[in-house]
């Protein structure tokens, strides 16, 4: 039985949209977006492969500069342009189908955390905007174990202070990759598939997959 769902953050709850208009604030194309967030996981993970660490404004910074700076005809400043674009993490928005879902949740009984590899600051904001963060008993992030999800480590952080056994732990996330690390470390997962994607089939498959997340509650209680 399922006892605490484990939500990533950003994508998962917290729509990114809004951070097109941030880019377009300093002559970038809004389209960039997917680009650079990308990226930021790549060269995060990349660090945690490695062996080493840095948090995730400081990556996200460092690879908006160089996309910026890149650009056909971008000519400003590409330090304070990225920190006008990375201060944006503070001012975003759940996902439309996230009230109802955490509120649905934590009604069965259910535990409810979060495990991002952004900030736990970042994430509070989030919750706190969206009127959610009584609903949650722990927020976590990667910097205590120094390692970007998917690493193992990172899992094993979060059920750590869960303390809860890893089969109890249902991850929620958007992200295959996720999911994949997620089962890899014995989690459950659940894959949130809001655009109708096939599931990669080099990953672990999920538990469960849903399209919308205020179907979850149904399908754990069924």
């Amino acid at each position: 039985m399922i006892q605490v769902v484990l939500f990533d953050v950003n994508e998962t709850l917290g729509d990114l949209s809004c951070l097109r208009a941030r880019l377009e604030d300093v002559g970038a194309p809004g389209h960039l977006l997917p680009t650079w967030f990308a990226g930021t996981l790549r060269d995060g993970m990349g660090l945690t492969a490695a062996g080493a660490y840095a948090d995730f404004a400081e990556v996200a910074d460092c690879g908006l500069r160089s996309l910026l700076t890149g650009l056909d005809g971008w000519a400003g400043d590409a330090r304070r342009a990225s920190a006008h674009v990375v201060s944006g993490f503070t001012d975003l928005d759940v996902h439309p189908d996230v009230p109802d879902a955490v509120h649905a949740l934590h009604a069965t009984g259910l535990r409810l955390a979060t495990l991002t590899n952004g900030s736990v600051a970042v994430t509070e904001r989030l919750l706190e905007r969206a009127g959610l963060r009584a609903r949650f008993e722990t927020l976590l992030d990667v910097s205590a174990p120094r390692a970007w999800k998917p690493a193992a480590a990172a899992y094993r952080h979060a059920v750590d202070r869960l303390d809860t056994a890893p089969d109890r732990v249902l991850l929620v996330a958007v992200h295959p990759w996720d999911v994949d690390g997620a089962r890899r470390a014995g989690l459950r997962a659940a894959w949130l598939n809001r655009d109708a994607l096939p599931y990669p089939s080099m990953f672990e498959p999920p538990d469960h997959t849903i399209t919308d997340l205020r179907d979850l509650p149904d399908v754990l209680t069924a």
